[in-house]
């Protein structure tokens, strides 16, 4: 080989490690860095590319409104009838938007606004929670699953485990100033919020007799109150090319329900009767999502439903998602019957580790492998 030839496979190889190095950085840096075209490493195949319409915006996708739960229906004497409304939602959509759930204002603010300033951060801030590490307390990363991911996703994550929380608290992000006191507030309430929908979803699947409000000292309630809670703040900028990629691919998520709080800016996806649909954020709503826990809890009633996040070419978008599941997960024994046989393993976070660590997450592929019919 001659000398200049192995000088220029030096140099390509150097060029790839480079921009290797760079993407591992995140979407962040490169939109920072004024990219006005998608790099290959995220381009997704054809067959997987968001179809939209000429001004390449989520906002032109056909729209979908979520079936409307009203927490205090749930708490009021109108409760059975938003009990029926509630397994409906699980039951067709496996998402809706909840309203009037009690979590102060200030505390939704301060927690947007908080996730916001800290994608600010200079890299070498941010950088310092970067893990590979997926029981770590806190970790700061990229795309869906950046040591397995052929195509990059344009999405970049903070991960806060909240269990226990005495225990992860000083791992968290202290910069920028009162975003860990944020979090904090955000998250319990976030996991009193849960607690209630859970105990309204134990009683629409007719697992649990009406109890007291705030009341879980219920034997059906304990395992759900000493299960796991994850935030996952995600930050999509602004996307050149957004017709070529996603924020997130089509998944399902792993845990019990997902609180998912949003700005203003769309971008969620769900598969809803054959198509892909846009949702519409309601200001000062979350969107709640059934998991595979639940679909596997449920044996099969409830269902988690694929979604997935198109990014904008003009704004950039940040969530809250607050995952809450249960250290092992089995149908419930009450929905067992000769009509309706058991259809899922023993389900532990621990055998959900063991299989993303081992290949690339795909659509609903994890709870697949938990069936046994």
């Amino acid at each position: 080989m001659s000398p200049s030839m192995t000088t220029a496979i030096e140099a390509n190889f150097e060029a790839e490690l480079q921009a290797e190095i760079r993407y591992q950085k995140g979407v962040k840096h490169l939109s920072d860095s004024g990219i006005t075209s998608v790099p290959k490493k995220y381009i997704f195949p054809p067959s997987d590319r968001p179809e939209l319409t000429r001004d390449d915006s989520p906002n032109s996708n056909p729209n979908l409104k979520l079936p409307v739960i009203d927490f205090s229906h749930l708490q009021g004497p109108n409760r059975s009838h938003a009990l029926k409304t509630l397994a409906e939602a699980c039951q067709v959509y496996g998402f809706f938007q909840l309203t009037n759930h009690g979590i102060p204002r200030e505390v939704i603010l301060n927690m947007i606004e908080g996730s916001k300033r800290f994608f600010d951060l200079p890299f070498e801030e941010r950088s310092k929670y970067m893990s590979a590490d997926m029981y770590a307390p806190v970790r700061y990363g990229t795309s869906f699953n950046q040591k397995k991911d052929r195509a990059f996703c344009w999405r970049d994550f903070l991960k806060l485990n909240c269990q226990p929380l005495s225990a992860v608290l000083p791992f968290w992000p202290s910069s920028p100033v009162e975003f860990r006191e944020s979090a904090v507030e955000y998250s319990k309430h976030a996991k009193s919020l849960y607690l209630a929908l859970t105990e309204a979803i134990l009683e629409s699947l007719g697992l649990v007799e009406t109890v007291g409000k705030n009341n879980y000292e219920n034997d059906s309630l304990k395992e759900f109150e000493n299960g796991s809670q994850l935030i996952v703040i995600n930050c999509y900028p602004s996307c050149p090319e957004p017709d070529l990629t996603l924020g997130m691919p089509p998944h399902s998520d792993y845990g019990f329900l997902t609180l998912l709080l949003q700005d203003e800016v769309k971008g969620l996806q769900i598969h809803h009767a054959g198509r892909w649909v846009t949702v519409d954020p309601v200001p000062g709503s979350f969107v709640i999502n059934v998991g595979d826990h639940l679909e596997i809890f449920s044996n099969g009633r409830y269902k988690s439903v694929l979604h997935r996040v198109l990014v904008n070419p003009r704004k950039s978008r940040v969530s809250v998602a607050s995952l809450h599941g249960l250290q092992t997960v089995r149908p419930s024994p009450e929905l067992i019957d000769g009509d309706n046989p058991r259809r899922y393993k023993d389900t532990t976070f621990a055998s959900f580790l063991d299989y993303i660590s081992s290949c690339e997450p795909k659509s609903k592929n994890f709870l697949e492998s938990r069936k046994l019919t």
